[in-house]
């Protein structure tokens, strides 16, 4: 099976229409597009009943502390985990791809209403993404974040995150899942039920001096 989009290369940096945030003119962060990236998959073996689609960045701080904080700098080395900014799960064996702002086109304070969504006539589910705990003590901004909600990495971080958009083909027409999930839900839910699966990397920085710097081709193991 094989996942690829329109909107980046794989290996490349995703473009700040499909993030949550990116660098404005004067230097400083605002709020973006935040349009979901066009995707496209083929090569779906026999035997797939429906698919699920994952974005998960690995390379967020364990430590948040300093994140975000002024005259402090997120070493690279310091010890990272995921984040989960998209499950979509249900996917027709018939799609093939989806669009660039289908399902996401600008951010929604307190997020965008879930899990059911309509795609060109279909009904898919997604479930709530790590925005949902991370603005958890925000009066102006708490609320179940559904669907996609693209990247915002630390702009003090001195690593350049990578955005993993995986896509795996399930032996199952429906994933057995009820009502509010997360991303760790659907990795659960798919266990002994996977029938293939193709991944696709973006890259992304907040930080000024990584999105000034020579563009490298950047490769990242997963599990």
């Amino acid at each position: 099976m094989k996942l690829s989009s329109e909107s980046f290369r794989d290996g490349a940096a995703i473009p700040p229409a499909c993030a949550f945030a990116a660098i404005a003119g004067d230097g400083q962060v605002a709020l973006s597009a935040n349009r979901n990236p066009h995707l496209s998959w083929s090569d779906v073996p026999a035997g797939t009943e429906s698919l699920v689609l994952l974005c998960i960045d690995g390379d967020v701080p364990q430590d948040a502390t300093d994140v975000n904080r002024s005259g402090v700098s997120l070493p690279a080395s310091m010890p990272r985990d995921d984040f989960f900014h998209w499950s979509l799960i249900d996917i027709p064996v018939a799609r093939h791809e989806i669009a660039e702002g289908a399902l996401s086109d600008g951010v929604v304070a307190r997020g965008k209403p879930g899990p059911e969504v309509t795609l060109d006539g279909a009904t898919l589910r997604q479930g709530v993404n790590d925005y949902s705990a991370w603005f958890a003590t925000d009066p102006a901004m708490a609320g179940d974040y559904y669907g996609y909600d693209g990247p915002c990495p630390p702009w003090n971080d001195e690593r350049v995150h990578h955005y993993i958009f995986r896509m795996y083909a399930l032996d199952v027409p429906r994933l057995a899942l009820d009502g509010r999930f997360t991303c760790a839900d659907v990795l659960n839910a798919i266990h002994g039920h996977i029938v293939d699966e193709a991944q696709l990397i973006g890259t992304y920085t907040l930080n000024p001096a990584l999105a000034a710097a020579p563009a490298r081709k950047t490769r990242k193991k997963t599990a």
